[in-house]
């Protein structure tokens, strides 16, 4: 089962911004230009849907966007967003739970392989990875560790929170770019924000 960010969704987006500033939002959105016109896309773990309306600035019409998110509540909010004139399908549940065509474009997981729980990571992995097109565009952003001291430790107080409030189940970090190297990904570009502490990676299948 994938995290459920229901218990966090009133306070979720203005604690990230307390703590990084605009780092999220700068690594998020900075590949969307990536997205190529009249794309089927698959956003997996979009939370309160903010970045509907950043991709929309990218594409305002054109697109068919399924928007998967496990959170009603965070869903409640991204149904609320201006997405301009591009078609989207919201689908609450859970990423490997949800029934999708296959054959996308792009799929974007924006901060979702960080939280989801070591016992179902390949399965959610493989799931993304089938409904993926060959040649497909991947855009993962998530938190990952360098060589700085003050890293793992921002790390575990924050999955040690979302634990305590019932959001996550894990306390380390994925082996990501492990997975995308395991199934043959070509890392088409990367950037680093909030000093290497968050990367954003696009990948080709």
């Amino acid at each position: 089962m994938s995290s459920n960010y229901n218990n966090a969704a009133w306070f979720y987006d203005r604690l990230s911004r307390m703590i990084y500033g605009d780092a999220l939002v700068k690594a998020q959105t900075h590949f969307l230009h990536y997205i190529p016109a009249n794309a089927n896309v698959l956003i997996a773990g979009g939370g309160t849907g903010w970045l509907l309306e950043e991709i929309a600035k990218v594409h305002p019409s054109g697109l068919h966007i399924s928007y998967v998110e496990i959170s009603e509540k965070m869903m409640a909010q991204a149904r609320k967003r201006n997405v301009g004139k591009n078609i989207i399908t919201y689908v609450n549940s859970p990423i490997e739970a949800a029934i999708l065509s296959s054959g996308f474009d792009v799929i974007i997981t924006p901060f979702l392989l960080d939280s989801i729980p070591p016992v179902s990571f390949d399965e959610v992995f493989r799931h993304l990875h089938q409904l993926l097109k060959p040649a497909g565009l991947w855009l993962n952003t998530d938190f990952q560790l360098t060589d700085k001291w003050w890293q793992p430790l921002l790390l575990k107080s924050m999955y040690l929170f979302f634990k305590t409030i019932g959001c996550v189940e894990n306390v380390d970090l994925p082996l990501i770019k492990k997975h995308f190297a395991d199934y043959g990904y070509l890392t088409i570009d990367e950037q680093t924000f909030f000093r290497e502490f968050v990367a954003a990676t696009i990948y080709k299948k």
